[in-house]
């Protein structure tokens, strides 16, 4: 595969600066002297978000924030690597190898593969979605899957002797997750669960352009040009949800966000305007109503307001609130049962949750089916007390005893009960032969950001999902350099320990600011 990053007509010039820096990457150091940029202000919304990319800095992100992306950061590392272990990622990586680069950049899990950094970000970043086992915001959209891949992939690309520190990597991370929350918060029909397409395939490719057009430090104008080009790469029907190629929309809003700002280093123009117009941005939501972004003096980033929910189990957020309420119909049950689950005597199970189409799947078929079925989580819930990673093996998809329970089971979607991650409730109630019935109510569960993951049951989580792909050394080795980010001085040392490799391999890199 030719360079990504070779040069139009227009930058030939330049081109051979770029290669006596042996990488065709511009990276322009930051500097306070950029502030006089502010005085200018924006007449659009578009130059004013180019703005806010181009100007936000590493001393704007607040304590919490910083402790929040890194449990996100964590969070996300742990479920990619555990995704690599799936069909779809196999496929995806296979696919990829046909292409080739002198710039090449880890395949996470896999010590001896490498990609070139567009494909990294790709395989990665479907890695990272496919099991449904990512974090999720309000407004929905899964934030972290679109925006570290791309990063980490992209960071390892720059010449040597310009390292990328781990604070460049939070702030470029929480620049992309913040361009994400802005664009969401632009339209109320967004703050429901989505209907028509998903939300990382829109504001995921533009939250990974704008993290790394902040990575490459664009100027002003190329990152326009950046949300520009990532807007032509927007877009895709939920009607693939619960398939193999969900998983695609995170990877290629991943790889897609990395190449727009590639191609804006490169000077590729687009609308200067993709923010403000109908045929925008617009064109995706019914309601959109694009506002400017608050003021750099002291800017308050959304993720210090909303944290995200963080899942236990790999599926569809929403059924989170199942498995916690089936959990507790189960207890219920064994109490007043001797202990013993009455299957037998069941004769039907309601489910009060939220009209949700593409979660409503009576008899799922296959484990991406069983990841978005109300129905699935909750019987199996109540037959194991608990959900897990193997709740979703073909075997226990299949069982004779859950497809029995599967047969008696019903949704209701009460009035009041909206289809939103943040005021969603559900309620399941299992009435018996005898005619009584065990009902229990969930309106949070754990991991929810009203009710968030403590530190070591995140940790386990991490640990759980990396078992198995990495050595211990190496699995410790991502802990401590994530929960110590903001000091790292090289961020690479990831990348080692996501390859596979030990502290020894690479000692020099484990130095603190």
């Amino acid at each position: 595969m030719a360079s990504v990053l070779d040069s139009s007509p227009k930058q030939k010039k330049k081109k051979k600066k770029r290669k006596e820096n042996s990488l065709y990457f511009k990276y322009r150091e930051i500097s306070s002297s950029s502030s006089f940029l502010y005085f200018f202000p924006s007449q659009t919304v578009t130059g004013n978000f180019a703005k806010v990319i181009h100007g936000l800095n590493a001393n704007q992100l607040t304590d919490q924030v910083i402790q929040r992306s890194k449990r996100m950061i964590l969070d996300t590392l742990g479920v990619g690597l555990l995704g690599t272990s799936t069909e779809v990622c196999h496929k995806v990586a296979q696919y990829s190898k046909i292409y080739c680069s002198d710039l090449s950049s880890t395949i996470w899990g896999h010590l001896d593969f490498r990609l070139p950094p567009l494909y990294a970000a790709f395989v990665n970043g479907v890695a990272v979605h496919s099991m449904d086992f990512d974090d999720t915001w309000h407004p929905a959209t899964h934030p972290s899957g679109a925006v570290l891949p791309a990063l980490i992939a992209l960071s390892e690309a720059f010449p040597q002797k310009k390292k990328i520190s781990g604070l460049d990597l939070l702030l470029a991370f929480n620049v992309g997750i913040e361009v994400q929350g802005r664009l969401l918060h632009f339209s109320r029909e967004a703050r429901n669960i989505p209907k028509r397409f998903h939300p990382p395939a829109v504001v995921g490719v533009m939250g990974s352009a704008a993290a790394c057009a902040k990575l490459l430090a664009l100027d002003q104008l190329e990152c326009k040009n950046a949300l520009a080009i990532a807007a032509s790469y927007a877009g895709a029907p939920l009607a693939n949800a619960a398939t193999q190629i969900k998983p695609l929309h995170v990877g290629n809003a991943a790889k897609h966000g990395l190449e727009a700002a590639c191609l804006a280093l490169q000077g590729l123009q687009g609308n200067k305007q993709i923010l403000d117009m109908e045929s925008g941005m617009g064109a995706f939501y019914t309601d959109y109503s694009p506002q400017n972004l608050p003021t750099l003096q002291s800017y308050p980033w959304l993720l210090d307001q909303q944290d995200v929910a963080i899942k236990r189990f790999p599926a569809h957020l929403a059924t989170h609130w199942v498995a916690d309420a089936a959990s507790s119909v189960r207890r219920k049950l064994l109490d007043s049962s001797e202990n013993l689950f009455p299957l037998d005597k069941i004769e039907k199970v309601v489910l009060k949750v939220p009209e949700v189409k593409y979660v409503n799947r009576p008899s799922p078929a296959s484990e991406h089916e069983a990841r978005h079925s109300f129905q699935f989580v909750a019987c199996s819930a109540l037959l194991d007390g608990s959900m897990s990673v193997q709740s979703f093996t073909s075997e226990n998809v299949h069982r004779p005893a859950l497809r029995a329970l599967l047969c008696k089971t019903q949704l209701e979607h009460p009035p009041d009960n909206t289809p939103s991650f943040d005021s969603l409730y559900c309620e399941v109630s299992v009435t018996l032969r005898d005619g009584n019935t065990i009902s229990d109510r969930c309106t949070t569960f754990y991991g929810h950001w009203r009710k968030p993951l403590k530190k070591e049951d995140l940790e386990k989580k991490f640990q759980s999902n990396a078992l198995g792909i990495l050595p211990t050394e190496a699995m410790e080795g991502i802990i401590e350099t994530v929960h110590s980010l903001e000091k790292v001085e090289d961020c690479s040392v990831l990348s080692t320990f996501l390859s596979g490799q030990s502290a020894r391999a690479l000692p020099e890199k484990l130095r603190f600011l």
